[in-house]
């Protein structure tokens, strides 16, 4: 469904799909996966390139691409803010919450997170747990989530992802590395996703404020209907918006960005 002519990398992040867990005791944040990503942009020995993400990956998107904003000549944030602004008084709260469940989770037998299940039981498990997808959806992601072990099946990402990410942001931080993005920005938010699902009322006036802030430096902000995994659930929703930002503002970007760097007489 997405413009033929591209070439598309998807990454399994650590402790997701088929790639490594990180180490015990180490947590996984935003820092680390940016330079998750960093690195595979150097292996692929890419100077250049689009990026797309959505929930998470959506805000490992925005960081990267203020971090490294002349690596990028495009985002596109599938129902995500790229950014995850949390109130300044509320940060060492999500600290202590964060290594808390650490500890607790480092106590549990290593049995009691390598459960195996057969294969329409891990469909359901993963349903229950995320309402928003459809069957279909969950057994696309179940392609590269499951590992097959004697007796059935174990889900290959590390629960370790489950909790709290206590490397957290001020609107004010948010803001000022949104400033550093130089590529135009595509926000495509489902109606019934992300802001719906997972925002506390005094939470929304955070995301309210970075999403203004798209506007204001005239990136692109859309919404469609759907929940947070429309991009799964109806792809036929979002990638014509996802293929004519690509071709068009992305395109003229990087042509504006090579005209700029050419000799003139």
């Amino acid at each position: 469904l997405l413009p033929t002519d591209f070439r598309y990398v998807a990454v399994d992040l650590p402790g997701h799909g088929f790639s490594s867990h990180r180490p015990p005791g180490i947590m996984y944040n935003f820092p680390s996966y940016v330079m998750d990503v960093r690195r595979v942009v150097e292996a692929l020995k890419w100077s250049k390139f689009s990026i797309i993400g959505h929930s998470m990956g959506g805000n490992i998107a925005g960081v990267f691409s203020a971090v490294f904003p002349e690596m990028v000549d495009a985002v596109v944030l599938l129902d995500s803010f790229g950014f995850l602004p949390t109130d300044l008084k509320k940060i060492p709260v999500i600290i202590r919450q964060g290594f808390d469940e650490m500890i607790e989770f480092e106590k549990q037998p290593k049995e009691k997170t390598t459960r195996v299940y057969t294969y329409e039981k891990a469909v359901e498990r993963l349903l229950a747990g995320n309402d928003s997808l459809t069957e279909q959806s969950a057994k696309v992601l179940l392609e590269r989530g499951l590992v097959q072990v004697e007796g059935g099946f174990v889900f290959s990402r590390d629960f370790r992802l489950n909790l709290k990410n206590v490397v957290r942001n001020t609107v004010e931080q948010c803001l000022d590395m949104q400033s550093k993005i130089q590529a135009p920005v595509l926000v495509l938010l489902a109606e019934g996703g992300f802001e719906q699902k997972f925002l506390e009322p005094e939470q929304k006036k955070c995301f309210t404020v970075i999403l203004q802030a798209y506007r204001n430096r005239n990136h692109t902000v859309v919404s469609v209907p759907g929940d947070h995994h429309v991009h799964l659930n109806n792809p036929e929703v979002v990638a014509p918006l996802v293929s004519d930002f690509l071709q068009n503002k992305a395109s003229s970007h990087s042509s504006r960005l090579k005209d700029a760097h050419t000799p003139k007489l």
